[in-house]
């Protein structure tokens, strides 16, 4: 470090120039070297590399290896150095959690496939530990190799699921795998196995753990949407009990990850025609549309997705309208979800749902043209829309012209004629 840089304060204190990032000039809170030979904080440097710098910023050298080292002596000497000076407010900087890495993962893997039931676990709990903190860490773990593996633990017991000891690293297994991607072919190694659909369904319908409930049922959404077959997706929907053991997780009460986890494995089951009206028969339609109201914007997004596809089915309009206590008030309710953001994905579901749920009924098409509908349907013919959901928009103006009260006045206008 140049001698020249001036010492900066924090809290009134001076702080050691070799204490401080190169980059940012501040305390190091988690100092790592690089190829180098140079020390920077890990949040700087990972920022540099990441807007495509390749080169150290001290010495100008190019990175060979990106590979980041921790300094732990360096980070002991600063913790020391906060600790001497607490008197004089300087805050102790915590010890960093170690962030995965290949090896590392590699390690873990090994571990985890042999040995006795407690290593493995423990390998595993590590491996999940690390898959939660970040999608940093996610990305290094989810590679082809590591979820193979993952795959050959989460099966090995044959179909039926335990819940003894000898079975936790399956499903420590399958809780790692429900935060990662399956490729195609991963899918298809679960899809193309019976016995392995059919543990996963006996987990999702009855296993006495919520939270390995709520594993397989992201395991099934996640082999649901990387086979990308509707054939296949309709077989996995066709198990006994699965369509059940989804709901049962959208009205879980308290538990937000179960709801969320729910509602993408029923949208995932009823991107199949063959599913809509196992989904309906299950109590789908009553079951997301309950939890409309807690939803954040992606999940109320799938929720609606999900309950436009439901009014496809069949029975799926009256279940979807009974969920809401009748026509009127689905008519009302999908109005203003339409108006909650009338340029996003979320108010083009709405809008298709609204078309089943109007259907032929002049009486539910007046209900809708009096809750400000058309505002919101041609906001988004004339926004920045998709192309499908101008068309739905556009559907629902046609549908809905005999129920506007000066409709001729209207047709005439600008706007009107632009919509069509």
């Amino acid at each position: 470090m140049p001698g020249s840089v001036a010492p900066l304060d924090l809290a009134g204190v001076t702080i050691p120039h070799h204490f401080r990032c190169p980059i940012s000039l501040e305390l190091m809170r988690d100092p790592v070297t690089v190829c180098t030979g140079q020390t920077y904080d890990r949040a700087s440097i990972e920022s540099w590399v990441a807007t495509g710098n390749t080169t150290c910023p001290v010495t100008r050298t190019r990175l060979t290896d990106f590979t980041l080292i921790p300094n732990h002596t360096l980070r002991r000497l600063i913790q020391d150095w906060c600790v001497s000076h607490r008197s004089l407010g300087v805050e102790r900087i915590p010890t960093p959690k170690q962030p995965a890495d290949a090896p590392l993962v590699r390690s873990l893997l090994a571990s985890a496939a042999v040995g006795s039931v407690a290593s493995r676990l423990a390998a595993l709990r590590r491996l999940c530990a690390l898959a939660r903190e970040s999608e940093k860490n996610r990305a290094v773990i989810s590679t082809h190799e590591t979820r193979s593996a993952l795959l050959e633990i989460a099966f090995e017991g044959g179909e039926q699921p335990g819940c003894s000891d000898a079975d936790q690293p399956a499903l420590e297994a399958m809780a790692v795998l429900s935060m990662l991607p399956l490729s195609e072919a991963e899918s298809a190694v679960v899809a193309t196995r019976p016995e392995r659909l059919h543990r996963l369904g006996e987990i999702v319908k009855g296993h006495p753990s919520s939270e390995a409930r709520i594993n397989a049922a992201a395991v099934i959404e996640s082999v649901a949407t990387g086979t990308r077959s509707a054939e296949t997706r309709a077989t996995i929907g066709g198990m006994d009990g699965l369509m059940g053991g989804l709901v049962a997780l959208v009205e879980q009460p308290g538990n937000p990850r179960a709801v969320r986890v729910g509602i993408r494995g029923l949208l995932a089951m009823c991107l199949a025609k063959e599913n809509r009206a196992r989904a309906v028969a299950a109590g789908a339609a009553t079951a997301v549309v309950r939890r409309m109201g807690e939803l954040s914007s992606s999940d109320l997004e799938r929720a609606l997705a999900t309950v436009e596809l439901l009014c496809r089915g069949e029975g799926g309009r009256e279940a979807v309208v009974a969920g809401w206590g009748g026509g009127a008030a689905a008519v009302a309710a999908l109005v203003r979800l339409m108006a909650w953001k009338a340029s996003g994905r979320a108010a083009e579901h709405a809008a298709g749902a609204l078309v089943a749920v109007l259907g032929g009924s002049e009486a539910l098409q007046r209900e809708a043209v009096a809750a400000g509908v058309v505002a919101h349907l041609l906001l988004m013919v004339q926004g920045g829309c998709s192309d499908r959901a101008k068309r739905k928009a556009q559907l629902l103006l046609k549908l809905l012209r005999p129920a506007w009260p000066y409709r001729d006045f209207i047709a005439n206008s600008d706007d009107f004629i632009q919509a069509f």
